[in-house]
């Protein structure tokens, strides 16, 4: 006699995971993992105040993006929840009326860590090309490399790797480049501006 099929995890299963994880469901299965490290969530943060100005204020460069960090992405039939997406304005033009959004980005970051690099780097990548993300950045924070894959022919094509010391100017954002090393503000000496007062003698 055949097993019974597995059980597809539910919307109502995704919402009585505790606060305090971030919860996902992959290819029918509930996905849960911590919060990111510090290290983690600054590298998101930096990321995003490096691309607004030019890419979604126009200060600098060609504008036209919207960006959102961890967004609940419902895309059929999976629930994702990348680090960082943007779209297009065009192809989001208002701001969904739910707390989820059902169009597919054009271009996400994940940041690897230990609990979600098995994800990232293999069923998520997966449906993120089944969804037609044109672009997709994977940041690893520990070993300090980014790499950056263009959707090409359904398949990922590694278009660029950028290591600690270079800039970071790849597609879609290779309009305006930065200092990899930005990303990483607990790298940099407490008090590296040049602006700013030194500490106080005791």
């Amino acid at each position: 006699m055949a097993g019974a099929a597995p059980r597809w995890a539910t919307y109502a299963d995704l919402e009585a995971v505790p606060d305090h994880l971030v919860a996902e469901i992959v290819d029918g299965v509930l996905e849960t993992h911590p919060r990111p490290r510090p290290r983690h969530g600054a590298a998101a943060v930096e990321l995003a105040s490096e691309l607004t100005p030019p890419f979604r204020r126009g200060r600098g460069g060609p504008g036209g993006w919207i960006f959102v960090i961890e967004p609940e992405l419902h895309l059929r039939p999976h629930v994702i929840v990348p680090d960082l997406a943007g779209w297009r304005r065009e192809r989001l033009p208002a701001e969904p009326e739910t707390t989820y959004i059902e169009t597919p980005p054009d271009w996400v970051c994940e940041i690897l860590s230990p609990s979600t690099a098995r994800l990232d780097r293999g069923p998520k990548r997966r449906i993120y090309a089944e969804a037609g993300v044109s672009h997709l950045w994977l940041l690893d924070p520990t070993d300090g490399v980014l790499e950056d894959f263009a959707l090409t022919g359904g398949r990922w094509l590694l278009l660029g790797t950028v290591e600690r010391g270079e800039a970071v100017a790849l597609p879609p954002f290779d309009a305006v480049s930065f200092p990899f090393d930005d990303l990483f503000p607990f790298d940099s000496p407490p008090f590296d501006d040049p602006a700013a007062p030194p500490p106080a003698e005791t």
